[in-house]
């Protein structure tokens, strides 16, 4: 259901994505059950996928809509909950078929209605991490999730506090400043459970301060300079949120 593709040229370790309402099937048939045979890791990297896709629209300053917001608060927790039934039990057929439709609405355009259209932060740093690491998406997206969520979440707190509440469960009795972050710490404490990573050296990348600010400038020049919505991102900025998931 996308209009999304993403391609990487080994040849300078570029990775590109490319949207296109042309690449958008006309119907598509889903059958989870050629998902089984798929190794744990790969499965806990296509549901970290779904959900920070799903985060990318959320986490705006574009506006929004109540329903939906309740929507991607829905999908999000419902993805959560069936990495966890999945990373017990990897043949349920039930787990991976909600996991497959979660896949679908994360990735149509549905939770973007009503706001700016998403953020991709995070999707645009972890392409340049794909493309000169060779690492799997899902992974190299919880490895740089949680230094972009503390490098922005002040920016969009209202954001940041109502996912620590409405989809992690975080208890209101703290600041919103508090809460919020607690809710960053969930999000890597389910990372962690379903053993992803959440910082470059448990994703196995240990980049020198060159690589860093080639991995920076490179996302800079694919984002024509700057991408954000939670707060819009320069070539510093990526800098800085590549050495914070390189030193934790």
């Amino acid at each position: 259901m996308s209009n999304s593709s993403v391609i990487t040229k080994e040849e300078g370790n570029y990775k590109r994505s490319y949207n296109s309402g042309l690449g958008r099937p006309c119907f598509a048939i889903m059958n989870p059950e050629l998902t089984l045979t798929l190794p744990d890791y790969q499965t806990a990297c296509g549901c970290t996928d779904i959900l920070i896709h799903t985060m990318e629209h959320y986490f705006t300053n574009g506006g929004s809509m109540e329903i939906t917001d309740r929507m991607a608060e829905a999908l999000m927790g419902t993805v959560i909950e069936n990495a966890r039934i999945l990373k017990a039990d990897p043949g349920n057929y039930e787990a991976r078929a909600e996991m497959m439709w979660a896949g679908s609405l994360s990735n149509n355009g549905l939770t973007g209605c009503g706001n700016d259209g998403g953020d991709f932060s995070c999707h645009m740093l972890e392409h340049e991490i794909g493309g000169m690491y060779d690492v799997a998406h899902g992974a190299g997206l919880a490895a740089i999730w949680g230094s972009w969520a503390r490098y922005v979440y002040q920016n969009c707190l209202s954001r940041f506090y109502r996912f620590a509440v409405k989809v992690m469960g975080v208890p209101e009795e703290d600041s919103k400043e508090m809460v919020a972050l607690k809710g960053i710490e969930a999000t890597e404490d389910f990372y962690r459970e379903i053993h992803m990573p959440v910082s470059l050296a448990e994703l196995g990348v240990f980049p020198t301060e060159e690589e860093l600010k080639e991995l920076a400038h490179k996302c800079s020049v694919a984002t024509g300079g700057s991408r954000g919505s939670a707060r819009v991102l320069y070539e510093k900025d990526m800098l800085e949120i590549y050495r914070m998931a390189a030193q934790r």
